[in-house]
């Protein structure tokens, strides 16, 4: 097969690029791509060019795979290149998404013409990179340098009809885009325009070439922690050079900074989550069943996680009913998914006319009879055993035949949830993140006797409501809070041992999450694990005491922090180390200081070791897909790759010699090393 081809439609020439399923720009591609660029310029019967592709998109980027191999020539700054030196109009028709070096690719061109459900990205700031390939050069000129800072440092796509407004795109073309793009080369021929270049396009830079200041307004406006410590700062370096430096010279640094950031740990961090993504929702006796479309969803519960479950629903274009047994408490929810559809206009998220349509999606019921035409039916009610085997033995008796039913629970037995209904096959958890409407993780928990029909059906599902689908065992709190419990009772033997919750959230913050534990735990409601720990029979002993005073974070204004009426900023409080301090003592718990680095390692490394279980009893299936998990469910930096990854880069021999010497410290054998990570950790290996 061809990876693209030429074929002429008069004097306009069409290369077609075909290279399923995204035309990803590899070595092979581009060494095609510069063979008939080379011929095309040398060829006087062709007096344009158009550069399509099949398939459903433009080229959507480079072949993530090259990434950490020596660079192959020809490169995509040689494709550029060739098409720079056409001497002949140059357009693109831009379709699906074309992102990452497809996009670059088409920055280089003269002109470039989309379809009106395009949308375009540079977002390799998500995979701990830049644009290397002159994005941060070429934008800029185009868009601003306002527009290319807020497309670059958040790797956020835009749509063609903001593409056009910016001065990116020069036509959005409704119908065939190629056949657009051939009748615009042709009157680029006919009207004789200019070829001016992306990259010698000054106009929209001059006010920052005069005043270089006001770029490090902009920068400063503009500029937000992603992609890592170290990948926005060189992109914000390459982007000032657009003002700065002669464009060949910034073209070369940013170039070197690029291939840089590919050999950085930041990158393979990130580049390793991207893999770990796709591989997690492929699950090995899934891969011959086919399962049904679901046309129609339900949810149970109109609470802030059953509200955010419906939006998923409706954002994905498929009608849901919510079911509530109040009418004052399905109006809440109502009014509460109406607001946060506003909220995401007023940010610019969503369409104003979006609104209505989404909304128009969700059909509230009070009535249990409305899941009768359901396809797939999430239950989203108390996290109570005892209701959640009312809900399901209605479900029954209500549910279609062939109608998955879902649990949302965060940490019970979903096959004790299947034993209430005569279907057990047709129960999965579906557990969601909340909110439910923003966070991406979907842990999809596979019971006894969970048919792969019902299984695959939630994976997909999960896919298409765009979240990153994880499938997981049962087992108490699943794998995230199985994981999390660990963490937070390290926590509060932490606190008992020296620290404060301060310097415990310090560190973790130092180490990269946006908010340490104890300011989260702020954040949800500290009553609200103080519950599920009466229910379940364990103790936290700062913490309760925190509850029994009435201290339950940020909504009473005192948690583990004071909070001022209407901030979210949290302020230590004497009176919570002094009684962080009368409970050691009341313990006979010996108090000391600690190094951030020993926190922080007193936090991971248990987590860690309780992965090593997760994957021997077969709960998760892989190392990556805990990785995912964390990093999409509990804010762990993507740039540290996730637990078990972050494991890896450290050594598995590091990570178990560490978690003797806690046990030793602790006098217990709570943190000696997991079989598994013996093993591996005496091989010289790694989770893999």
């Amino acid at each position: 097969m061809s990876l693209a081809s030429l074929e002429l439609d008069g004097h306009i020439g069409v290369i077609r690029i075909d290279n399923p399923p995204v035309n990803a720009l590899n070595n092979a591609l581009r060494a095609a791509l510069v063979s008939i660029l080379e011929g095309a310029r040398h060829n006087a019967a062709i007096e344009a060019l158009v550069l399509t592709c099949a398939g459903r998109t433009f080229i959507a980027g480079a072949d993530i795979s090259e990434f950490g191999q020596p660079p192959q020539r020809p490169t995509t700054i040689d494709v550029i290149a060739a098409i720079e030196q056409m001497g002949k109009p140059v357009v693109a028709a831009l379709f699906g998404t074309p992102m990452g070096g497809g996009f670059e690719v088409a920055l280089g061109c003269h002109f470039r013409v989309a379809a009106p459900g395009t949308r375009v990205a540079l977002p390799e700031i998500k995979l701990g990179l830049m644009p290397g390939a002159g994005g941060t050069q070429r934008l800029p000129r185009l868009a601003g340098m306002e527009k290319a800072l807020a497309m670059i440092l958040s790797g956020d796509p835009i749509d063609a009809k903001d593409a056009l407004a910016s001065g990116i795109v020069d036509e959005v073309a409704d119908g065939d885009i190629t056949a657009a793009a051939v009748a615009f080369a042709r009157r680029a021929v006919a009207e004789k325009r200019p070829l001016t270049l992306a990259r010698d396009r000054d106009e929209k830079l001059a006010a920052l070439k005069r005043n270089p200041s006001q770029f490090e307004a902009l920068a400063a406006k503009a500029s937000r922690r992603l992609g890592g410590p170290v990948a926005p700062a060189r992109a914000l370096q390459s982007l000032r050079d657009a003002v700065a430096l002669p464009v060949q010279a910034a073209l070369e640094r940013e170039r070197a900074s690029f291939l840089e950031l590919v050999e950085s740990e930041e990158s393979r961090a990130q580049r390793h989550i991207f893999f770990a993504e796709r591989e997690a929702a492929k699950v090995p006796d899934l891969r011959e069943v086919k399962p049904p479309d679901v046309k129609r969803a339900a949810v149970i519960g109109a609470g802030t996680m059953g509200s955010g479950i419906a939006m998923c629903f409706a954002n994905a274009g498929i009608p849901v009913t919510i079911i509530e047994n109040a009418q004052e408490a399905l109006a809440r929810g109502l009014a509460t998914m109406e607001k946060n559809y506003q909220a995401s206009a007023a940010r610019g998220g969503l369409a104003k006319e979006d609104i209505a349509r989404r909304l128009g999606l969700i059909h509230p019921a009070t009535d249990l009879t409305a899941v009768a035409d359901a396809d797939i039916i999430v239950e989203a009610v108390f996290e109570d055993m005892g209701i959640k085997h009312e809900v399901f033995s209605a479900l029954d008796r209500l549910a279609k035949p062939g109608a998955v039913l879902a649990t949302n629970t965060s940490y019970l037995d979903v096959n004790a949830i299947a034993a209430t209904t005569g279907r057990p096959d047709a129960v999965v958890g579906m557990h969601f993140f909340s909110p439910a409407n923003v966070m991406r993780l979907l842990e999809v928990v596979r019971g006894t006797k969970t048919s792969p029909q019902a299984l695959a059906t939630a994976v997909r599902i999960g896919r298409k409501i765009g979240k990153a689908p994880v499938v997981v065992g049962v087992c108490h709190g699943f794998v995230g809070n199985r994981m999390h419990r660990i963490r937070s009772v390290e926590t509060e033997r932490i606190l008992l041992e020296g620290a404060l919750p301060r310097e415990i959230d310090a560190a973790m913050t130092g180490f990269g999450f946006a908010m340490g534990p104890l300011a989260v735990s702020d954040l949800a409601g500290l009553d609200i694990g103080w519950r599920m720990r009466k229910a379940e029979g364990f103790s936290a002993p700062i913490a309760d005491q925190l509850c029994e005073m009435g201290r339950f974070g940020q909504k009473t204004g005192r948690g583990f922090y004071l909070y001022e009426p209407g901030s979210r900023t949290p302020r230590p409080d004497p009176e919570v180390d002094a009684l962080i301090v009368a409970t050691a003592k009341k313990l006979e718990v010996e108090r000391h200081p600690f190094e951030p680095k020993d926190l922080v390692e007193r936090l991971l490394f248990p987590m860690v070791n309780e992965g090593a279980r997760i994957l021997d009893e077969g709960i998760a299936q892989r190392a990556g897909d805990i990785d995912v998990i964390w990093v999409y469910g509990y804010g762990f930096p993507s740039w540290r790759g996730g637990p078990m990854h972050y494991a890896n880069t450290l050594g598995l021999n590091y990570v178990s010699d560490r978690l003797k010497q806690f046990a030793a410290q602790a006098g217990d054998s709570r943190h000696e090393p997991a079989p598994l990570l013996t093993k591996l950790a005496a091989e010289g290996k790694g989770f893999t």
